[in-house]
């Protein structure tokens, strides 16, 4: 599976970013995938593998570029809970810095980016995140209604994008959440939100999961959970962009 780091111009500088892809020579439907606070890191990166060997060009961002390349922090090789709470508490000025203005901005460069590489076929592209990625890809599908064929998100706190953005979602959704993330009353009242917009979506509670449970590398991972986001992201994703 071919993979490439690059350089993505943006207004306020360049990111770097890691993109993964088919090797047949063919154009594929685009995904823009943003990591979790933990950043683009060997998990990311061999997700951003398995999803391309479905047939699609994937590029990850490095989100927090403003504060240096990639890893901002450096990360052990497993996540376990006691890191975890300290890794965060050197990760939440970055996250609290990245305004709904920057990621805006960059969702404008990133997307332009994606479109005009030259193995990224004509046409609509999806946006899938992670965690905080999540809330970014919810942001970034909303400013691009023409162009995001299909969001998804994953133990990722959606509805802080508020329901004035929610209720302005075209694209197809599914939100996959982690059971300690969200009660049922607050997933009813998330369904119900897009359900009066007309929002096409699927959006459930992942059972016995906890916050971040699609990463490998953390002691939240849950493999069967893990498959079902697969299992999801693949069926949102093949209905929306191979169809176009």
């Amino acid at each position: 599976m071919p993979t490439e780091t690059l350089r993505i111009p943006t207004a306020d500088g360049h990111a770097d970013a890691f993109a993964a892809f088919p090797d047949d020579g063919e154009r594929h439907p685009g995904v823009l995938m943003y990591a979790d606070g933990f950043g683009i890191r060997p998990v990311l990166r061999e997700m951003a593998r398995e999803l391309a060997g479905h047939g699609y060009y994937v590029l990850v961002p490095h989100v927090f570029y403003r504060h240096g390349p990639a890893p901002v922090i450096e990360l052990p090789a497993h996540i376990g809970e006691e890191a975890r709470t300290e890794i965060m508490g050197r990760l939440m000025p970055l996250i609290e810095a990245h305004t709904v203005e920057r990621t805006l901005r960059d969702a404008d460069a990133y997307l332009r980016f994606l479109t005009t590489r030259r193995e990224v076929g004509a046409g609509p592209v999806a946006v899938t995140g992670y965690c905080i990625g999540g809330l970014l890809a919810v942001r970034t599908a909303v400013a691009h209604p023409g162009q995001v064929a299909a969001v998804a998100g994953f133990h990722a706190p959606v509805g802080a994008a508020g329901p004035d953005s929610l209720r302005r979602l075209t694209a197809r959704v599914h939100f996959g959440h982690a059971e300690t993330d969200l009660t049922p009353a607050a997933l009813a009242e998330l369904d119900q939100a897009l359900d009066a917009a007309g929002v096409d979506h699927t959006s459930e509670i992942y059972p016995g999961t906890v916050h971040g449970f699609t990463m490998a590398d953390t002691d939240a991972f849950d493999p069967a959970a893990s498959k079902l986001h697969w299992d999801h992201l693949l069926r949102l994703l093949g209905g929306a962009l191979d169809t176009c």
